[in-house]
């Protein structure tokens, strides 16, 4: 559809200037209504006189968004139904079924129920497929699916959904969802608070100092803040994050922009809870933006010990504006800063690659930046944490299979196989990790590394050149090759694939909830950081105090 609309639609992704003349009135005015003048007479020619019946808003719809892929994937439009997905993510409340969804290879799958809301009172599991909602089948149904599972509170919806096979239905009843900023928090030992941030929506900083007054309150002497795998949110909520932990009056996070109304200063204003509870936030390469604000200016500010693996590295701050007809584009309009200087995007939009990827900042390029007791920080890769741990840091193998559903999957048939395990914690023997090999081997499971996928794009330009009865023998052996090396890694990589597997599975038997209460007797990571917050003289050493 993308080459479809490059080939026939260039102008009206051109002219999407449309949307931005509100926010870049500058010296390229004419041009900008010269544009607007071309696409309105185009657009109407096009839907007026094309072979076929057009639908308009459709046309619209794919253009605009396609044209925005040219500039960075922050900068967004929104149609209604995108609105009202976007509030909910962001205020955490919203009516519908409890559970997360995904729609991959054109099926709706249940990732994920949540305990106690309608999906899961009404016998959802992970793994199921939904077919049908009320009387909508979802075969050809190409819009999105979700909106038909949202509706007012008590609303009765039926659906058909596929299990190992077999046909069921049941009847949701929809009813208020909060999606909690902080799903879980305890204490992990006598002296040593967890607290779990998964996402930085309207509620974030509240539910953050809640759980935290409980957890001191209780006796909590040190804290771990855990933002690993949060994809951010809030600017605000990250800086009053941050408050929780250091004085009123402190720079957190500045922007920067071309457009002077975007260039802002964003400093505590509150009164902190506790700034001198030692602190360690834990990251991962899935950390991002509002969680790279957090740890960036708790260890710019050496207010805490950062641990874990290098963050995303997004340092690009969006805002939503309105347009007409009830419409958003959620606009890049500035870079931001850590209290150091320093600013750790990774990816460049502005300049890509022959097959138009960001070109990634290479490390020889970072610039170092000095935290306010002295220590040496860098920008252009995401925040690296003060002590890397190997673990943290994710396999291409095991992202493979994270990213095409492998494990998920596996667990699914795990889960019915073995329907009484409750609460019990299994482990992972070699021979599970055998039956898990053999079953990515029956289910032709596709890895799809960078090298594969590189390996089918050039088997079908061979095709398409009617060369690949010459080359078929080099290309097999070539895909021999590599399947061998899949089998390879999945072997050196056996025991964090051992520790996937195993967290799916306390996940479909035990929620989320138990995943995280499991997290604190045996993930490595947080023993990494419970040891170290124990160790004052190591800590202190860290932070140079």
């Amino acid at each position: 559809m993308y080459t479809f609309l490059k080939k026939k639609y260039i102008i009206p992704v051109v002219a999407g200037g449309l949307f931005y003349v509100g926010a870049s009135f500058r010296n390229d005015f004419f041009e900008i209504a010269k544009q607007i003048e071309i696409f309105t007479m185009m657009f109407k020619t096009v839907n007026m006189n094309y072979v076929d019946e057009t639908n308009p808003g459709d046309l619209m719809d794919k253009a605009i968004k396609n044209m925005l892929l040219e500039l960075d994937p922050y900068t967004v439009y929104f149609n209604e139904q995108d609105v009202v997905k976007f509030k909910i993510n962001n205020t955490g409340e919203y009516t519908g079924i409890g559970a997360m969804i995904t729609r991959k290879e054109g099926k709706l799958i249940i990732k994920e129920p949540y305990k106690n809301y309608p999906a899961d009172k009404a016998g959802l599991k992970a793994g199921d497929e939904i077919i049908q909602i009320g009387d909508v089948s979802l075969s050809d149904f190409k819009d999105d699916a979700s909106h038909l599972l949202k509706g007012s509170k008590n609303a009765k919806i039926e659906i058909k959904y596929l299990r190992q096979g077999k046909t069921n239905t049941t009847t949701l009843i929809l009813e208020e969802v909060d999606v909690k900023a902080v799903p879980f928090f305890s204490k992990i030992d006598d002296k040593t608070g967890y607290i779990v941030l998964s996402q930085f929506n309207a509620k974030a900083s509240a539910e953050t100092k809640e759980a935290l007054e409980k957890l001191k309150k209780d006796g909590a002497e040190k804290i771990i803040l855990d933002l690993r795998g949060n994809p951010g949110g809030l600017l605000g909520e990250a800086v009053n994050i941050c408050n929780l932990f250091v004085p009123s009056g402190e720079t957190i996070v500045t922007t920067k922009s071309h457009i002077e109304k975007h260039n802002n200063t964003y400093k505590t204003t509150k009164t902190p809870v506790d700034t001198e509870i030692p602190l360690v936030v834990l990251v991962d390469g899935k950390s991002a933006s509002a969680s790279e604000i957090v740890a960036g200016a708790l260890q710019d500010l050496d207010r805490a010990v950062v641990v874990g693996a290098r963050s995303f590295g997004k340092g690009l701050v969006q805002r939503p504006i309105d347009l007409t007809y009830g419409t958003q584009v959620k606009v890049t309009i500035s870079r931001y800063y850590t209290p150091s200087g320093r600013c750790i995007q990774a990816l460049d939009y502005t300049h890509k690659d022959k097959d138009g990827k960001a070109i990634r900042t290479d490390a020889k390029n970072y610039n170092a930046f000095k935290t306010r007791k002295g220590r040496t920080v860098y920008d252009g890769g995401g925040i690296q944490p003060d002590v890397e741990l190997a673990e943290t840091k994710m396999s291409s193998i095991t992202e493979a299979l994270v990213k095409n559903d492998g494990i998920f999957n596996y667990v699914t048939t795990y889960y019915y196989k073995n329907p009484n395990l409750g609460d019990k914690i299994p482990a992972i023997s070699d021979a599970d990790f055998a039956d898990f090999k053999k079953y990515l081997k029956t289910e032709k499971f596709a890895f799809d590394t960078e090298t594969e996928l590189a390996l089918k794009k050039t088997l079908e330009a061979a095709k398409k050149e009617k060369i690949d009865e010459e080359t078929k023998a080099e290309f097999q052996q070539l895909l021999t090759a590599l399947q061998k090396s899949d089998e390879t890694q999945l072997n050196k990589n056996q025991a964090e694939i051992k520790e996937l597997i195993l967290d799916e599975i306390i996940r479909r038997y035990q929620y989320k909830e138990g995943l995280y209460q499991y997290y604190t007797k045996s993930n490595s990571e947080i023993k990494k950081a419970t040891s170290l917050l124990a160790n004052a003289s190591e800590y202190n050493k860290i932070l140079l105090k």
